[in-house]
């Protein structure tokens, strides 16, 4: 069985950063630009991972083709991630399942773990989060991100997300994307005045975990405050 990571999540929920300390010999991969900074004797070494399909997949979820792979030579080390926006950081051990990311929630993972797209079709989030989620499996840790602090929320039987809001969810949630149920038959105007619409309903048992800003108000509430040249 894959060996657990040692890591420290720090400075959460707002300004979050992850310590990984790796043990001579051991690797952690991680998207490009997430490295903040580390001991001088880890090598880095930027380039694709799991072959074209899977790097074609991450791309497709949002995330870069390419995975940088830091390893400890002469010793051990520390490296720093760092996320790209303001938010927390969530650690998930997986063992032999798979975990669902939203758009670029994916940070880090340790050996063991393979980071792949997973088309969803008819039910894709089409509300901007994209039509592709990413899919880690197999056995060791999972790091990811989001916008804000992260609710880890265990479900038995149904409940209902905006898309917008979704972080991540185990594989052993059943999930369907529709419009807010309030507002079927009211069509476009509905949706144009109440503020909400595609939401994602799961079902089953499992855990689901969900940020408490979103992305998309938030550049509409700034947008109002930009400057504007006069006509």
């Amino acid at each position: 069985m894959t060996s657990s990571l040692q890591y420290e999540i720090q400075l959460r929920p707002d300004f979050s950063l992850l310590k990984v300390s790796l043990d001579q010999g051991q690797k952690v991969y991680a998207e490009p630009s997430a490295m903040a900074a580390m001991s001088p004797n880890l090598k880095l070494k930027a380039g694709f991972k799991g072959g074209a399909l899977k790097s074609l997949g991450r791309l497709m979820g949002g995330e870069s083709m390419i995975v940088n792979t830091f390893s400890a030579e002469n010793g051990p080390g520390e490296v720093l991630f760092a996320p790209g926006h303001l938010g927390d950081t969530q650690h998930y051990r997986l063992t032999g399942g798979s975990l669902y990311l939203q758009r670029g929630a994916y940070m880090a993972n340790s050996e063991g773990v393979e980071i792949s797209g997973k088309w969803q079709g008819a039910k894709g989030f089409f509300s901007g989060e994209g039509l592709v989620l990413l899919k880690a499996s197999g056995t060791g840790d999972v790091f990811f991100n989001s916008y804000g602090a992260i609710l880890e929320i265990d479900v038995t039987g149904d409940y209902i997300v905006d898309t917008g809001y979704i972080v991540a969810f185990e594989d052993t949630l059943q999930y369907n994307v529709s419009v807010l149920p309030g507002l079927r038959g009211g069509g476009i105007k509905r949706l144009f005045f109440s503020g909400e619409g595609l939401v994602c309903r799961f079902s089953g048992q499992g855990k689901v975990w969900v940020q408490t800003r979103y992305v998309i108000p938030f550049l509409s509430w700034v947008d109002s405050f930009r400057p504007r040249k006069d006509k």
